[in-house]
């Protein structure tokens, strides 16, 4: 293949890439995620809220959660598909084989359903990558897309078992922004493919909201992407995203350690039944407790640190119809 990616290693990403592996070794007695229903779910409606308001759409965590669910949610028609659309192919990440263009254009045609002319397509016009209006480049011509893309896949397929998979997953995801296939919905099966590439490496990677991690770093991924355009190679941008799964890691395992030495933590969980949401003033009573202050500060907030219990309306903390439901 003449059209290799460009990127140059070095020790910096050598050096994450040592951290995340032994971080995933840390980890492993989460890689059957079928244990952990609800941070499965939780994670995966996290990973898409963050995919989806990386471009613009306006629904609240606890929209996207109440779409899903089949709740009446208001808001725009086309935002609300989005969801839909989002959901429904993130859930095909178990089944897909992220080595053949043939898949992402099914699955964009998932993604994009009902929301854009050239659904499962490759773009027929002119596109740019764009970040707060400005222009950070215009992708290449049209016509050059298809071999692009088969070039593309091709380098993947014969270096899939060459490069490390969290390199390699890196790598296609900034030259397929780079390359801009479609005419919508770039941003959300570039990282929709990534986590395939990762999840067939490392399963765990296929709940993991690395998503969540570009969301709270937006400008940043922008920046990753312009200055990878600048040096003409996909280095800076591997070195970023490198360093948001090595961020998605750190919070796991803090969940973890943490969560086996909470006594206060154990006891609320001890009494908390799945698929049940409580009351603050409902757990106050059942755990024997003095004051709501306390409840909060030593049991709920712990726990919520750690991932074992959330919020049912995480937009407004302070509602006065607030519940608590256990996730693991």
């Amino acid at each position: 293949m003449e059209n290799r990616p460009p990127y140059t290693i070095n020790n910096e990403m050598l050096g994450l890439v040592a951290t995340i592996s032994t971080k995933l070794g840390r980890i492993m007695h989460y890689q059957d995620m079928s244990a952990y229903p609800r941070l499965r779910r939780n994670n995966r409606i996290e990973s898409i809220h963050s995919s989806l308001a990386i471009e613009a759409n306006s629904l609240t965590l606890g929209n996207v959660r109440d779409v899903i669910a089949g709740k009446a949610v208001a808001g725009p028609e086309r935002e609300i598909r989005e969801v839909k659309n989002a959901y429904a192919a993130y859930a095909e990440l178990a089944d897909l084989n992220p080595y053949r263009l043939e898949e992402l254009l099914r699955l964009h045609g998932i993604m994009t359903a009902g929301l854009v002319r050239e659904s499962g397509k490759l773009r027929s016009g002119e596109e740019g990558v764009f970040a707060n209006g400005k222009c950070i480049f215009m992708a290449p011509p049209a016509r050059l897309v298809l071999g692009q893309m088969e070039d593309l896949f091709t380098w993947l397929r014969e270096e899939c078992n060459r490069i490390q998979p969290l390199l390699l997953s890196s790598i296609f995801h900034y030259e397929f922004v780079f390359i801009h296939p479609f005419a919508d919905g770039n941003g959300r099966m570039a990282r929709l493919w990534q986590t395939a590439l990762l999840a067939q490496w490392q399963p765990i990677f296929a709940y993991l909201p690395i998503e969540n991690q570009i969301y709270k770093y937006q400008s940043e991924y922008y920046a990753a992407i312009s200055s990878s355009y600048r040096a003409g190679e996909s280095t800076p941008f591997i070195i970023f995203m490198l360093h948001m799964i090595d961020a998605v890691l750190d919070e796991l395992l803090e969940k973890d350690v943490l969560g086996e030495d909470n006594e206060c933590v154990k006891k609320l969980l001890a009494v908390m039944k799945y698929d049940i949401s409580y009351k603050a003033k409902e757990l106050q009573e059942i755990l024997g407790l003095k004051a709501t202050a306390g409840l909060k500060r030593n049991y709920i907030e712990p726990a919520m640190r750690q991932g074992l219990i959330a919020m049912t309306i995480p937009d407004k903390p302070t509602s006065r119809n607030q519940r608590y439901y256990r996730i693991k």
